[in-house]
């Protein structure tokens, strides 16, 4: 059974039409399976280092602030890569930059095991970092543009729940590597398995439909694809996506121009705030919870329960954006995170361990949650030509964020402990729940 053409006399396709009213494929579903398995291993990588700090401090006998510039280099990493990822992949496509992207983190990830001191950990975790932060949106992107429109907010959002379900993955390596061969066997380990599977991506991922469209010389590839996702395409002479197709490629300025320049900059506040709060627990809180007297092997199972609460809240946060639309969710989301960040303080780490715990996991919930969730609302946002260039320079603001919680995160353990920490995590979050309150595009409820 195949899907309605929506041609026209002239013997047109409308591929972004055919896409986003059309059934949700078998071969769109694989494509979804990849780009999902790509950003689980993105967050597995990503998150590495937080587990490993604490050891290595401990073995080389450097301090919280002399490891600030090795997690600063990465998180810098991950900011240039968000950004020119967008651009370029708005360019030359979702496959070529989403490939490259895994190779580079793979490897440089491989090569840190190798690493003799903290100046060349904080190089490579640079390189890192530009594949680590090119990665997301790339995949979120090529996910939104194979998604039916109907599922595009759920696929988006349990897409990104990949990302602390990768963390998570690495906190539970963490535990059985760390403690028996080492940080060096735990990286050679994060670097061999991504590798392989960039070899996967090259053989079996394919180009974005709404990229391809746009590439006259590529239709037969596209005539191909949109085959193999039910369309009947076999006679069609001129494909489109419903829109001019305009003589230059998406930049930064056609973020600001038709209305959106409000939307963008509140949109770029909140993700600055987000993960600036997200970036501080992922690169510190084990080495917080350290310092508040937790062995390694339970300050490790703080950042664990951190990114296992997300991955629930993430598919209770899709659904309540799919039933009400993304407004008052998002804020509710971002509201409750600060709740639970400043309700931690009255709950004393080493004497109610479980429970300090179980309020990361229930923290967690809610902040990662909603990372996930203002990706689909970039999706949202910008238009196909734009898209990628939105969802990067979005996540590139974030990522500078995520930077100054390379500081921040040792600056406030050094300076108050754990209350000083859970300060910096729930304030950012109501910065957060404002930024959002301010953006006015927001996905509408599902009708």
């Amino acid at each position: 059974m195949t899907a309605n053409i929506p041609s026209t006399s002239h013997g047109n396709f409308d591929v972004n039409k055919a896409i986003d009213e059309g059934k949700f494929s078998a071969y769109q579903k694989y494509i979804y399976l990849l780009a999902a398995l790509t950003i689980t291993l993105d967050g597995f990588d990503g998150q590495m280092i937080g587990y490993a700090i604490p050891m290595i401090m401990k073995e080389w006998g450097v301090t919280r602030g002399a490891f600030s510039i090795a997690v600063a280099c990465g998180l810098m990493g991950m900011a240039v890569g968000s950004l020119s990822a967008g651009m370029i992949a708005d360019k030359i496509g979702r496959k070529p930059v989403l490939v490259a992207s895994v190779l580079l983190f793979a490897i440089s990830t491989f090569l840190i095991g190798y690493a003799p001191d903290v100046t060349t950990i904080a190089i490579i975790r640079f390189f890192a970092g530009i594949g680590i932060g090119a990665t997301l949106p790339a995949a979120t992107t090529l996910t939104a543009e194979f998604i039916p429109l109907r599922h595009r907010t759920m696929a988006v959002t349990t897409a990104i729940v990949c990302y602390p379900l990768g963390g998570m993955l690495a906190g539970l390596a963490a535990g059985q590597i760390l403690p028996t061969q080492g940080w060096r066997a735990f990286f050679f380990i994060g670097g061999a398995i991504p590798i392989a599977y960039a070899m996967i991506l090259i053989l079996f991922l394919r180009e974005s439909p709404k990229y391809l469209v746009r590439q006259t010389s590529r239709w037969e590839e596209l005539r191909a694809l949109m085959t193999r996702m039910s369309h009947e395409v076999a006679h069609v002479r001129e494909f489109t996506d419903g829109v001019i197709v305009a003589a230059k490629q998406g930049s930064i300025a056609d973020l600001f121009r038709h209305g959106r320049a409000s939307d963008t900059v509140w949109l770029w506040i909140s993700f600055f705030m987000i993960q600036l709060s997200i970036y501080t627990a992922y690169s510190w809180l084990p080495t917080m919870l350290t310092t508040e007297g937790l062995s390694p092997a339970l300050a490790g199972m703080g950042l664990t329960a951190y990114n296992f609460g997300g991955i629930f809240g993430a598919v209770l946060c899709a659904l309540a954006i799919n039933r009400f639309g993304s407004r008052w969710p998002m804020i509710f989301w971002a509201a409750m995170s600060a709740v639970t960040a400043l309700g931690l303080k009255i709950v004393n780490v080493t004497a109610a361990t479980e429970t300090f715990l179980w309020g990361l996991g229930l923290h967690g919930l809610f902040v990662t949650a909603l990372q996930c969730a203002m990706f689909a609302l970039c999706a949202h946002i910008y238009p196909t030509l734009i898209r990628t260039t939105g969802a990067a320079s979005a996540m590139a603001f974030g990522r500078i964020g995520a930077f100054t919680s390379a500081f921040a995160g040792a600056a406030m353990i050094t300076a108050g402990g754990a209350s000083a920490y859970l300060n910096l995590l729930g304030g950012s979050m109501i910065v957060t729940a404002v930024g959002l309150a301010m953006v006015r595009a927001h996905i509408g409820p599902k009708r």
